[in-house]
Parts: structure tokens; sequence; C-alpha cells
């Protein structure tokens, strides 16, 4: 019986997956499953471990390494005998709620050997569901590189779109390392409005209709032309607030004014989408794209705006659930077959293939019945992946890792019955200024007042005094799992109401849309 000796370049605050240390398996690249695997450390270092895997057996519990020194080093002795089950170590790119939920879903994942994530975030760090690396610069390609060398990554997951519309993953891609995400010219889907419409318009996807302009004036008189209600859209990438409803005139040229003249997006709104206004209902829509093949997720609906009852304004999420009735089967097929794979073959053809998650926001026309696109992005939406993720029960790094072979053709997902639902906490204010830096209590005693209640961090850190601290608009999404949509409600409202945060607030009646008849009456 062979083995082999590492010896590991130092990282603090190393946490393994819940099977074997396996972010060393890729370090001398074999696929086999260590049967034996000694860490050792030097005294800044908690502890010593040592881990043993019968493959005969079911799995082991969770176990977590951590050490706290940066200079530390650790030696590690490998038995190279097992089976030969891919497995890999994964860094995801990114700090908010989607990143903490995919973190959570990868860590489970039988064939993911360990978790990094950049920059993450407080309660990424402290849950156990990765490693943190908050000092890698996102935006440096050569230092994401360079890491990815060093730690032996097999993949890499880049979730927010800014680094995607600036290349990151074409450069992780040259560098001839897997990853799952488009590249700049297909992340054009998202970091361009126009740019989406034109491939609605050319492969003959149904949206609403549009013109796009950079001048007030003649945005003004298109308005005028056509009448409130209708939407107005910053064309480039603005965290999920550039879109404004308008329900009189007025209200439309202030939007316009306010994105073109008062520049409040910066160069994404330099250019602005005057689009007709689609009555109906809401729904996200998601499929895993290899650039030939595409495949649904589950089903699922979001809470845009900030208010009970779908009043004021728009945010990036205030709550979701998941599945959403009004995205029926026979729905979703209609989605993907007029959007997804007419969207999917035009960025074929269009010379920029699509790899990555592509995630719809649709409107189901009211008069139709039929779905029509109102925008693309290119990552997963932060309340909907949360809710996603609790329920997957498939291999979410082998599907990952699939994707970004090209190998999803035959690949089905499996999820767990039931419903989920995710109620967000913001902080007040939010989206308009908020405060800052407020102290939240009572996290642990949320997650345990009900089985199956996760509460993934957005927006969080510690305070000098080892503090937990809101740290952005939304903060919190507070998530649940039950039989039905009313018992994961009552779950997600019952695990918030044990949070104790004066600075924080949140949506009363997620999930009325699909269950009208229980509303919510306490505050934060």
């Amino acid at each position: 019986m062979a083995f082999t000796t590492l010896r590991l370049p130092p990282y603090p605050k190393l946490v393994t997956n819940n099977r074997f240390s396996g972010i060393f398996a890729s370090q001398f690249h074999s696929s086999a499953l260590p049967s034996r695997l000694v860490l050792g450390s030097s005294s800044s270092c908690v502890g010593t471990l040592s881990l043993s895997i019968n493959h005969h057996s079911s799995p082991w519990s969770s176990t977590a390494f951590t050490c706290f020194s940066q200079t530390s080093e650790l030696s590690v002795s490998v038995d190279t005998y097992g089976s030969n089950t891919e497995r890999v170590v994964v860094l995801v790119i990114g700090g908010g709620g989607r990143e903490h939920a995919l973190c959570y879903a990868l860590q489970r994942s039988p064939s993911c050997d360990a978790v990094f994530c950049a920059p993450g975030n407080a309660g990424i760090s402290t849950s156990g569901n990765a490693t943190c690396i908050p000092d890698l610069d996102i935006f440096d390609s050569s230092a994401v590189i360079s890491f990815c060398r060093k730690w032996g990554v097999g993949l890499v997951v880049v979730e927010p779109e800014a680094p995607l519309v600036s290349g990151l993953a074409n450069d992780l891609v040259t560098a001839g390392i897997p990853t799952f995400g488009p590249s700049a010219e297909a992340a054009a889907l998202a970091g361009s409005k126009d740019f989406m419409k034109t491939i609605c318009h050319k492969y003959g996807i149904p949206t609403a209709k549009y013109q796009t302009f950079s001048d007030a004036s003649a945005a003004k008189q298109y308005i005028k032309e056509q009448g409130a209600p209708i939407v107005i859209k910053a064309d480039g990438l603005a965290a999920g607030k550039g879109v404004a409803v308008a329900s009189t005139l007025e209200e439309a040229y202030k939007a316009v004014d306010s994105m073109l003249v008062e520049g409040i997006f910066g160069s994404a709104g330099y250019r602005v989408i005057v689009e007709e206004f689609v009555e109906g209902e809401e729904a996200s829509f998601f499929a895993l794209v290899d650039g030939e093949n595409a495949i649904p997720l589950e089903s699922a609906q979001e809470y845009k705006r900030v208010g009970d009852g779908d009043t004021d304004p728009n945010t990036g999420g205030m709550g979701a659930y998941s599945p959403a009735p009004v995205l029926t089967k026979e729905l979703q097929n209609v989605v993907m077959e007029s959007i997804i794979l007419p969207t999917v073959k035009g960025m074929s053809m269009e010379g920029c293939k699509f790899v990555g998650v592509l995630y719809a926001g649709l409107m189901i026309d009211k008069k139709s019945g039929l779905p029509k696109l109102t925008e693309y992005n290119v990552r997963f939406g932060d309340s909907e992946c949360q809710v996603l993720m609790v329920r997957l029960k498939s291999d979410l790094a082998k599907v990952m890792l699939a994707t970004s072979r090209g190998e999803l053709k035959g690949v089905s997902l499996k999820w767990s019955p039931g419903s989920a639902m995710v109620v967000v906490m913001a902080s007040k204010g939010y989206p308009g200024s908020y405060e800052k830096e407020t102290v939240i209590r009572n996290l642990e005693e949320a997650e345990c007042v009900a089985p199956a209640v996760k509460v993934f961090h957005a927006g969080t850190a510690f305070d000098s005094d080892g503090n937990l601290i809101g740290t952005g608009g939304r903060v919190l999404g507070i998530t649940a799992k039950g039989r039905d949509l009313e018992e994961a409600r009552d779950k997600a409202y019952l695990a918030v109401e044990e949070i104790n945060w004066p600075g924080g607030f949140y949506r009363q009646d997620i999930g009325w849309r699909a269950s009208p008849q229980k509303q919510f009456s306490r505050n934060a």
C-alpha cells in the first residue's frame, strides 16, 4: 500500500469537507479517495487531527480543522488506494447570500473535497461551509489563477456579474481551470439590456416592446407617445435597483432624468431601455447551460418590492419560495422551448457560447397567460438560490463540473419534495440610505426553533468586540423547508422572530401569492 507525503502551503482557517480533507487530493493529481489521511501541524494550530475512512461504510460525520496561523504548515500523508470517483476542490467567487447558499450545497456534495470562497463573509466563515479568502482580489485574474494553482482548485464558480463582465471566466478557461460562469462576451446578456433585447429580437424570443435611448429628451418624447404605465431600465449592471415601473408620465420622466441626467447608476445608466408595461405575475426561471445544452432547475418566485403587498421601490429581493405554483410544468416547458433554448442556440451562433446558470426574469402575461422575458441575469438570484440549494439533492459540484465541460446532455437533477421559503432581513432604510454596523443577536437560537431552518448571510461582519453586525442592505436570508409552503413559511417566520436585530426589518407577507389567506402582522 503506497503513501504520498505532501508539504502544503500555509493558509489560515482551513475547513475541510465532511468526507475527508480532500483539498489535498488535487495537489498530487490523483482521483483516488485516500483511505487514510493524517494532518500534522505546528504549535500555532488548534489541536491535531487524524482521519480514517472505511470505503465500505457510510460517510463519516462532519469534521472541521481550523488553523489560525498564516505561517503554519500542514503535513499530509495520503494513501492512494481508493475509489475512482472524481473529486474536486471548489473556489466560489463572491460574498453574498447566494454564495453562502452555494457553499452550503457544495460542502454537502459527495464529489467536493473542500470549498473556498473569495471574499466570503462572516456567516460563510463561521458556518464551516467554506474557507473564506477575504484578501483575494477577484478582479485580478492572475491572482485568482495563482491561488487556484497553489491550492489545486479544480472548479471555479464565478457568481458576481461584475467580474464575469470584466472577463474573469475568460482568463480562467484560458489558464485551463474549469469554470462555471460565462465569458465576458456571453455575460453581456446581463451586462447590457440592449444586447439582451437585440438577441430576443433576432432569435424570436418573446419580450416586451422597447426602445433604447441615451438622450433624455428623446426618451421622454417616446414615453409621451407610449403613455403610462411604462418601465424604464438602466442598460448596465445596477445591483438589482436599475428598474423603475412608472405609473404616471411624471414618474417616468423623473426616472429618465435620474439615470441619464443625474447619473445615479453611473456608467450603468448612460443608456436606458424604455419598455412597455406588461401586466401579469413575475417568476424566476433558472437553467444550467453548457454552451449547447440546457437543463432546468426547480421553479422559484421572488418578491422584489420592499413593502408588504408589493409596494414601494424595487430591491434585490426580499424573499422567495420554491416551487412556484405559477410556473406549472406545462409553462416551464414553454419557457424552455420559447426562451431558454433559442437563447442558447442564438448565443452559440453569435460566437459567444453561454456556460453557467442562466436566470430568466419572466412576466406571465395576464392577457395571454404566456411568459415574456423581462431580463437575463448570468448568475443565481440571491433569494431564489437559497430556497433552491436547500431543496437540491443532486451532487452540485459534479453537475457544475459537467456544465463547465459541456457534458450536461443526459444529466437530470433531483429535488427534495415539499417547499422551501426564505425571508430576507434588511437594514432599516433599505433600499435607500441605511444605518450600518448594527448588532445582530440570536442567530443560533433562530436556526434551532424548528427542523430544516438555515440562516444564510448576505452582508455581515464582526466588530472589534466580536459582535455580528449588518454591513449591507440585505443582510440575512432565513430559509426553511416544509412539507408544503405553509409549513415552510411558518418555520421561516418563527425563526425570523427569534432574531434580535433592532436595526433590521422584513416583509411580513412572503408567500402570499401562493397562499394569500394567511398574513403576518409582527414587525422585526
